[in-house]
């Protein structure tokens, strides 16, 4: 059985920083990508994130470019996704998923992706 696990949200200030972790397993981790997604109430879900398998390249929303980095650890079976300069719009529940690949597409899509975990509030207040 395949579990995806979120934690790390949270209520912080705007300007502050969060980190997000996502624990994955019941698959062989270092095989796929891996991507995050947030959605806010009343609006479509958003690709912020994606990783490859080996953690060689990335994709981002315009939206959060130079502001988050994500990351894995495949010796730990961890994806992580670190959050800076947050802002007010940035309040969303946030979703791990896993690929149906080892790569990233040019757009951060949820169909290319096959297991979500439960998501993880992250609340910014202004």
């Amino acid at each position: 059985q395949v579990q995806v696990v979120e934690s790390g949200g949270g209520l912080v200030q705007a300007g502050g920083s969060l980190r997000l972790s996502c624990t994955a397993s019941g698959l062989t981790f270092e095989n796929y990508a891996m991507g995050w997604f947030r959605q806010a109430p009343g609006k479509e879900r958003e690709g912020v994130s994606c990783i490859t398998s080996r953690g060689t390249g990335t994709k981002y929303a315009d939206s959060v470019k130079g502001r988050f980095t994500t990351s894995r650890d495949n010796a730990k079976n961890i994806l992580y996704l670190q959050m800076n300069s947050l802002k007010p719009e940035d309040t969303a529940m946030y979703y791990c998923a896993v690929s149906r690949t080892s790569w990233c597409y040019i757009s951060v899509n949820p169909a290319d992706f096959g297991y979500w975990g439960q998501g993880t509030q992250v609340t910014v207040s202004s």
